[in-house]
C-alpha cells in the first residue's frame, strides 16, 4: 500500500512540475507575452474568473501530492481515478481549443500519458483493494 501511495504522489509531482514549467514557457514566448499583457490569450479573456478557475484546476494535482500520501487506499484510489479523468479531459480539450505551439503539444503529450498512467494505476489498484476485501 505505500508503494502505491508513494507511486501516485511523485506522479502527481512529476504532472505538476510539467504544468507550471510548460506555463513558464509560455510566458517566455513573446506572442503570447504580448496576448497576456492585452489580457486576451487564444481566444480567452484572462480575467478574475478565468484565473480563478485555473487556479482551482492546478489545485487538482497539487492537493493529489498530499492527499495520496494521507489518504486510506480507497478513497486514495478513488480520489486518483477521480483527479486524473479530470485533468486527462481538461488537457485533451486545451489541444482542441485554439492554436497551440510545439512546445505546449511537447507537454500537454507529457502530461496526457502520466494522467492516463495515474487513472489506470489508481483503477488497478482500487480493484485490487475490492479483491482483498471479499476475501
Amino acid at each position: 500500500m505505500k508503494n502505491q501511495k508513494m507511486l501516485l504522489s511523485t506522479l502527481w509531482i512529476f504532472v505538476t512540475f510539467n504544468y507550471l514549467y510548460c506555463d513558464l514557457i509560455g510566458l517566455m514566448d513573446s506572442k503570447l507575452l504580448k496576448q497576456y499583457f492585452n489580457g486576451f490569450v487564444e481566444g480567452f479573456t484572462i480575467d478574475e474568473d478565468f484565473l480563478l478557475y485555473a487556479g482551482i484546476l492546478m489545485e487538482i494535482p497539487i492537493s493529489m501530492i498530499f492527499l495520496s500520501r494521507v489518504l486510506n487506499p480507497k478513497p486514495n484510489a478513488v480520489a486518483n481515478i477521480l483527479a486524473g479523468i479530470i485533468k486527462t479531459v481538461v488537457m485533451i480539450l486545451t489541444l482542441l481549443v485554439g492554436n497551440f505551439t510545439k512546445y505546449y503539444f511537447f507537454f500537454a503529450c507529457i502530461e496526457i500519458a502520466t494522467t492516463i498512467f495515474i487513472t489506470v494505476y489508481a483503477f488497478k489498484w482500487f480493484q485490487e483493494i475490492q479483491k482483498n476485501k471479499k476475501q
